[in-house]
C-alpha cells in the first residue's frame, strides 16, 4: 500500500509539474529581428511582409529591424512603409551601420530608433532611373513624406527636410547650402532622431528593456533571394531584352534550340520572381497566356489583327506584373530597341545561315556577272538604217529587217515611211535621226 501511494503522489507531482513550467515559459517575451540590408526595392517588400506576419501570429513583444542600406527606390520604400504602419508591435530600428535615402524613410516610420556609435542616417535625394536628380515635382512630393513620417513621431520635421533639400542650411551638422544633412550617431541623438547609441546588439536589448527575450532572426529563405535579385529594375531590363532577343532568334531559326531556351527561361524567371514576391497576381500569366496564343492563331488568320492584339496582351501583361507603370514601360522599351536592333544584326550577317529567315528575306542578286540584265542592249543596231512605221514625236515605231523597235528622234519631227539611221542606244532607249537626202548610208 506504501508502495502505491508513493507511486500516485510521484505521479501528482510530476503532472503538477508539467502544468506549472509552461506558465513560467509563456512569461518570457519573443523579440524579432529582421535584417534590412542591401538596397530597399520591390523584392525586399516579400521577405518583410513574411517576417512580419510570424511576428504577429507568435506574439512578438517587439521588431527590431537591423538596417544597412544604402537607399533604394521611393515606390518600395513607400510600400514597406505601409506594412510598417500597419503592424501593432513595438518597432525598434537599429542603425548597425548606415540608414541612407529610403533607409532613413523606413527608420522615421520604427517607433524608436538606435544607432551603433559609427551609424549614419540621411542624404535622401531622389534619383531618376539614369542616376540624376528626379525632377520638382518627385522631389516636392518625397520632401513632404519625410516631413510628415518624422512629425508622425514627434522629431522636429526640418532635419528631415534637410535630409532632402540641399537649400536648408545646417552647418552646425556639416550641410550648408547645396548639401544634404547625414547625421552621425552623435547629430541623430543630440536632435531626437536617435533614442540612444549602443555599441552591441546585446546593449540594445538591454536598453530597451528586452534583455531576457528570446531574440528570433528571420532570414531570407533561398527562393526570396532568388526573386528579390529578379525583381531587381537592373535586372529586369536585363531579362526581358535576352527573352525578346531569344525568341526572335529562335522564331527564324530551325527546330527550337538554345535561343528559344533562354528565352522562355528569362520570361519564366520574371515572372516567377514577380508572382512570388507579391507584386503580380496570376491574371498577369494568362493574360501572357492569351498574348501568345493570339499570336500563334495568327498564322492561320488573315488580316494580322490577331497578331497585334497577341503582341499587346503581352507587353500589357509584363508592365501589369512589375507593379511600377513607368519603370516597366522603360524596362519593356528597351527590351523592344534591343530586339529590332538584334533583328537588323541577324538579318545582316545571319541571314543566309537561318533557312527560314530566307523564306521572307529576298537575299538573291541578279547581277550582271550572273548574265543577267535589266533590259536588252541592242547596241549591234547602231549605224543601221530603219524606215518609220509612225510620225517620230518625238517617240514612234521604226522597221528594221522586218522588225518592229520602239525609238526616239534626236529632237526633230520625223514623218512616216521616211528612212532614219540608228545613232545612240542606251539600254531599251534607241535614238535615230532622219537621213538626209544625198547622205551616204
Amino acid at each position: 500500500m506504501k508502495l502505491s501511494r508513493y507511486i500516485i503522489s510521484f505521479c501528482l507531482l510530476l503532472v503538477s509539474f508539467f502544468m506549472v513550467v509552461p506558465s513560467f515559459t509563456a512569461d518570457i517575451p519573443t523579440v524579432y529581428k529582421i535584417p534590412v540590408h542591401k538596397e530597399v526595392e520591390k523584392g525586399l517588400y516579400a521577405f518583410l511582409k513574411r517576417s512580419i506576419q510570424e511576428a504577429e501570429e507568435s506574439g512578438a513583444e517587439a521588431i527590431i529591424f537591423e538596417l544597412n542600406t544604402p537607399g533604394g527606390f521611393v515606390d518600395s520604400a513607400e510600400k514597406i512603409t505601409n506594412l510598417l504602419d500597419a503592424t501593432s508591435i513595438r518597432k525598434i530600428a537599429y542603425i548597425n551601420s548606415e540608414a541612407l535615402s529610403a533607409g532613413a524613410y523606413l527608420a522615421l516610420h520604427t517607433d524608436e530608433i538606435y544607432m551603433s556609435p559609427s551609424g549614419t542616417m540621411g542624404a535622401a535625394a531622389v534619383i531618376d532611373g539614369s542616376g540624376n536628380a528626379a525632377d520638382m515635382k518627385a522631389r516636392s512630393a518625397w520632401k513632404a513624406k519625410m516631413i510628415n513620417a518624422a512629425e508622425l513621431t514627434g522629431k522636429n520635421p526640418k532635419y528631415a527636410q534637410a535630409m532632402v533639400d540641399d537649400s536648408v542650411d545646417l552647418s552646425e551638422f556639416r550641410a550648408g547650402p547645396g548639401e544634404l544633412l547625414t547625421l552621425t550617431s552623435a547629430d541623430a541623438l543630440e536632435v531626437g532622431y536617435s533614442n540612444g547609441t549602443v555599441k552591441s546588439f546585446g546593449e540594445l536589448l538591454e536598453r530597451t528593456n528586452l534583455a531576457n527575450a528570446k531574440v528570433i532572426e528571420t532570414e531570407e529563405t533561398f527562393m526570396e533571394s532568388v526573386a528579390r535579385f529578379i525583381t531587381n529594375p537592373i535586372i529586369v531590363p536585363i531579362l526581358l531584352s535576352i527573352a525578346s532577343l531569344g525568341l526572335i532568334v529562335e522564331l527564324y531559326s530551325p527546330g527550337f534550340g538554345v535561343a528559344g531556351t533562354m528565352g522562355l527561361i528569362s520570361l519564366g524567371l520574371f515572372f516567377f520572381g514577380h508572382l512570388f514576391a507579391g507584386l503580380a497576381g496570376y491574371e498577369t500569366v494568362i493574360i501572357f497566356v492569351i498574348g501568345v496564343l493570339l499570336i500563334i492563331a495568327e498564322f492561320f488568320l488573315p488580316g494580322g489583327i490577331s497578331g497585334i492584339l497577341g503582341a499587346g496582351a503581352i507587353i500589357f501583361s509584363i508592365i501589369l506584373a512589375g507593379g511600377n507603370i513607368v519603370q516597366m514601360s522603360i524596362a519593356v522599351l528597351i527590351a523592344l530597341t534591343v530586339a529590332i536592333v538584334g533583328m537588323v544584326i541577324i538579318m545582316k550577317f545571319f541571314g543566309k545561315q537561318m533557312k527560314a529567315l530566307n523564306k521572307i528575306i529576298l537575299s538573291d542578286a541578279t547581277t550582271t556577272e550572273q548574265g543577267y540584265v535589266s533590259n536588252e542592249n541592242r547596241i549591234d543596231l547602231i549605224g543601221k538604217v530603219a524606215v518609220t512605221m509612225t510620225p517620230l514625236r518625238p517617240a514612234g515605231t521604226i522597221r528594221i529587217d522586218n522588225e518592229r523597235i520602239d525609238a526616239v528622234s534626236d529632237g526633230s519631227f520625223v514623218a512616216k515611211d521616211k528612212q532614219v539611221k540608228i545613232i545612240k542606244v542606251e539600254g531599251s532607249r534607241i535614238v535615230v535621226r532622219e537621213v538626209v537626202e544625198g547622205e551616204a548610208t
